[in-house]
């Protein structure tokens, strides 16, 4: 009896196809919107998991296989989600994400296009643990939980309806692109709890995690990694950016 479930060789197959790096310390994997990076309460099978049962297959190891989490995205983000397939690399990967040593760059599908084509946001924002969602905090005192949030965006192009937003992450606080952007009236495709006018059908947002770039923990080399947009929602308003002129 095997350690992890069976993976089939149609899911084996998608999971392959999607790695977009990989070495012996670390598995950077483009995430669908909807899969969860680590367990919560839903009891769904997190990506963590599937990995490891992907991995006991493709190299035939037979016990325990390691898959740190140092990084989490939204279960309706898609793109780069991170693992470390060692302590050593969990532990340095850590310590990155929070010191700021990693680059990280997201597309942001808005309903409106703001009012400058670049701009840093800087805000204090306060999570609500029971509405599970973040709030942009406006003037008076400061709530005991308040954090500094900032990010940079860049207007990349537009569609008949949508504007397509690259954005730099400089921290990294719960669902702050979601709230910070539609703090400014541009509110993501999809994204209901923040003020959408209507759902996508596949229930994603039109957040992608577009690349990321750091130093190799170990091999001390320079990594940039790039994840293609495979979402149905955001991907066909993409291809409709393809014959726009971006400014």
């Amino acid at each position: 009896m095997g350690v992890y479930r069976a993976i089939s060789d149609r899911e084996f197959g998608d999971i392959a196809s999607r790695i977009l790096f990989e070495d012996n310390h670390i598995l950077v994997f483009n995430k669908l919107a909807g899969e969860i990076v680590q367990g919560d309460k839903t009891g769904d099978e997190p990506l963590a998991e599937t990995l490891k049962a992907f991995i006991a297959r493709r190299d035939s190891k037979p016990g325990q296989v390691f898959m740190g989490v140092p990084h989490r995205l939204d279960r309706p983000v898609s793109g780069i989600a991170m693992f470390a397939k060692t302590s050593k690399a969990l532990e340095r990967l850590d310590a990155m994400f929070k010191s700021g040593e990693v680059d990280k760059r997201y597309w942001a599908l808005v309903c409106s296009r703001p009012a400058q084509d670049n701009a840093v946001l800087e805000n204090y924002l306060s999570r609500n643990e029971k509405q599970n969602k973040t709030f942009v905090c406006r003037g008076g005192k400061l709530p005991a939980n308040a954090r500094l949030a900032k990010l940079e965006y860049t207007f990349l192009g537009s569609t008949e309806r949508y504007h397509l937003l690259e954005v730099k992450l400089y921290t990294g606080r719960h669902h702050q692109i979601r709230a910070q952007l539609s703090s400014i009236g541009c509110v993501i495709k999809g994204d209901l709890k923040y003020g959408a006018p209507r759902s996508n059908n596949d229930g994603s947002i039109c957040l992608h995690a577009r690349s990321i770039s750091f130093v190799h923990p170990v091999r001390k080399e320079p990594v940039y990694v790039e994840a293609p947009v495979i979402q149905p929602a955001m991907r066909q308003c993409i291809k409709d950016l393809e014959s726009i002129q971006k400014p």
